[in-house]
C-alpha cells in the first residue's frame, strides 16, 4: 500500500502583519521548516555539478584579463591605434550587456544548464575568431561573442549553483564562481608574459570545451524542474544531489509549495520589477554592481599594463603580483562568506578598495610634483595590490551571492537579467572611458575621482543589506525578502 504523505503547508501572505506565517501558527513559516534544508552533505554529484557550472567562468576570467595581457602583442602585430584597441577591449562588455539582457529569459526557457550550454557556443566561437583574426574586424567580432557568452554565464552559473546547494554552504559554493573568474584572470597575467596573443586565445578556449562536455553529466536545477512541472525529475535530482540516504521530503515540499504559490501570482514582465514591492531587493542588486564597477574595477583590470608602465613599474612584475594576490583572497571569500555575514564582508572590502584608489592617486600626484620615481612606483604598486586584494575578498563575488538569494522566483529571471545588464553596461563605460580619462587628465586625478564613487561613500545602500551569516532557505529568503529584507535572519 502506498505511503500517505501529509499535505503541503499553506502559506498565508495576506495576513495583517504580512509575516508569511503558516495558517494556524504564530511562528514564522521559516522556523516551521528550519530542517527542510538541514542536510549539508557534500556529495560527489554536487561537487561535480558545481565544478562543471563554474568551470566556464575560468574562460570568462581569461576573456576579461585577455585585453591587458595581449595588448602589446596585438597592437604590434596588427598595428592598432589606442582608440582601436580601446574599442577591442571594451566591446567585450557590449556583448556581455546583450547577453545579460536575455540571460534570465534563456535560463527560464531552456533551463539553467541549457543557458550555460548556450553561452559556451558563443564563447567557443569568440575564441576561434580571435585565434584566426587577421584584422580588427575579426578581433572585435570575436571579443563581442566572448562578451555575449560571458553575459549569459554570469547569471546562469550563479543561479544554477545557488539552486542546487544546501543553505549552509550555498554562499561559499556560489562565491567559488568568482574564484574561477579570478583564476582565469590570474592565468592570463601569468602566461601573458610567456605566450603570444594567439596562444593565449587557445588557452582561453580550453575551459569552454571542458564545460560543454561536462554538462552532459550533471542534472538540471531542481527549482527549474519544479517550475515547469517535472515533479518526478525534481525528486530524483534532489535525491541524487543530497545522497541516497538523505531525507529530502521537507526540501522537496518547500520547493513545490513555494513554486505553486508564485505560479498563482500574475506573470511578471521587466516593467513589474519597478513596482514598489520589489524596490528594496532591486535597489540592492543594481546599487551593488554599480558601486563595484564605478569603483574602477574594470578599468584597472583592462589597462593594468598601461598603469604599471605609466608609474615606472615593471609590467611583468606588477601583473604577476596581481595574479598571485587575487587567488588567495578570492579563496578567503569562499570560506568566510557564510560565516562573516554579507554586509560586514562588503563593508570591509569596500573600505579596502577606497584605500587602494587613494594610494594609486597619491603615487601619480607625487610623480607630477617630481617626487622620487621610486616612491611613485611603490605607492601605485601597493595601491593596485590593495585594491585587487580587497575586491577579491568581497566586492567581486558577494554581490552575485546576494543576487541569487534576494529575488523571488516570479521575477528572478527578469531581475537577474537587469542586474547583470547593469553590471556589464557600467563595466563598458569604465573600460571604454578609462584610457581617455588617463590621457585627458593626470592619472592621479583619475584615481582620486574614482575614489569619490567608492562604496564607503554610499553607506545608506550598505545599511539596507541583510546581515545574515548564512543565506537561509532560498524559499524563505525569496518569500519574505521584499518586505523584510533587513530582518531575514536574526
Amino acid at each position: 500500500m502506498e505511503e500517505t504523505r501529509p499535505l503541503l503547508v499553506e502559506r498565508r501572505f495576506d495576513n495583517a502583519d504580512g509575516t508569511g506565517h503558516i495558517n494556524g501558527s504564530s511562528e514564522p513559516a521559516a522556523n516551521e521548516h528550519s530542517s527542510s534544508s538541514s542536510t549539508t552533505t557534500t556529495t560527489a554529484l554536487l561537487l561535480l555539478a558545481t565544478f562543471v557550472a563554474i568551470s566556464g567562468s575560468i574562460g570568462s576570467g581569461c576573456a576579461s584579463g585577455y585585453s591587458s595581457a595581449a595588448e602589446s602583442g596585438i597592437r604590434e602585430d596588427l598595428g592598432l591605434t589606442s582608440a582601436q584597441y580601446s574599442v577591442f577591449a571594451s566591446i567585450f562588455n557590449v556583448g556581455a550587456m546583450v547577453g545579460a539582457t536575455v540571460s534570465g529569459k534563456i535560463a527560464d526557457l531552456i533551463g539553467r544548464r541549457g543557458a550555460i550550454w548556450f553561452s559556451d557556443i558563443f564563447s567557443i566561437m569568440g575564441w576561434l575568431a580571435i585565434l584566426f583574426a587577421k584584422g580588427i574586424w575579426w578581433l572585435d567580432l570575436g571579443r563581442l561573442a566572448l562578451g555575449f557568452g560571458a553575459g549569459i554565464l554570469t547569471y546562469g552559473a550563479s543561479i544554477y549553483v545557488a539552486e542546487i546547494t544546501p543553505k549552509k554552504i550555498r554562499g561559499g559554493f556560489t562565491a567559488a564562481n568568482m574564484l574561477m573568474v579570478c583564476g582565469g584572470i590570474s592565468l592570463m597575467f601569468f602566461i601573458g608574459n610567456i605566450l603570444t596573443w594567439r596562444n593565449l586565445a587557445i588557452f582561453g578556449l580550453v575551459p569552454c570545451l571542458v564545460q560543454s562536455v561536462g554538462l552532459f553529466f550533471i542534472p538540471e536545477s531542481p527549482r527549474w524542474l519544479a517550475k515547469i512541472g517535472r515533479e518526478k525529475e525534481l525528486e530524483d535530482t534532489i535525491q541524487h544531489l543530497r545522497g541516497k540516504k538523505a531525507d529530502i521530503y521537507l526540501e522537496v515540499a518547500e520547493i513545490r509549495d513555494y513554486t505553486k504559490t508564485f505560479d498563482q501570482l500574475s506573470k511578471t514582465s521587466i516593467l513589474n520589477l519597478f513596482e514598489r514591492t520589489y524596490a528594496h531587493p532591486l535597489t540592492i542588486g543594481v546599487g551593488l554592481v554599480l558601486l563595484v564597477q564605478f569603483g574602477g574595477n574594470n578599468g584597472i583590470l583592462s589597462y593594468a599594463s598601461s598603469i604599471f608602465e605609466a608609474a615606472g613599474c615593471s609590467v611583468s612584475v606588477g601583473t604577476t603580483a596581481m595574479a598571485i594576490i587575487q587567488i588567495p583572497f578570492t579563496a578567503l571569500n569562499v570560506f568566510i562568506v557564510d560565516k562573516s555575514g554579507r554586509r560586514s564582508l562588503l563593508m570591509v572590502s569596500a573600505a579596502g578598495t577606497c584605500l587602494g584608489n587613494i594610494l594609486v592617486g597619491l603615487g601619480f600626484l607625487f610623480q607630477g610634483f617630481y617626487y622620487s620615481s621610486e616612491l611613485c612606483a611603490i605607492l601605485v604598486s601597493c595601491g593596485i595590490l590593495v585594491y585587487f586584494a580587497s575586491c577579491a575578498a568581497g566586492m567581486n563575488a558577494t554581490p552575485f551571492v546576494l543576487m541569487s538569494e534576494i529575488f523571488p522566483v516570479n521575477i528572478r529571471g527578469s531581475a537577474g537579467s537587469l542586474v547583470t545588464f547593469v553590471y556589464w553596461f557600467s563595466a563598458w563605460i569604465v573600460s571604454y572611458s578609462f584610457t581617455f580619462l588617463f590621457d585627458w587628465s593626470s592619472p592621479g586625478d583619475a584615481f582620486l575621482r574614482v575614489r569619490i564613487l567608492c562604496p564607503p561613500k554610499n553607506l545608506p545602500l550598505h545599511s539596507q543589506l541583510p546581515s545574515a551569516r548564512c543565506g537561509g532557505n532560498l524559499e524563505t529568503l525569496n518569500l519574505e525578502g521584499p518586505r523584510h529584507m533587513k530582518t531575514l535572519i536574526p
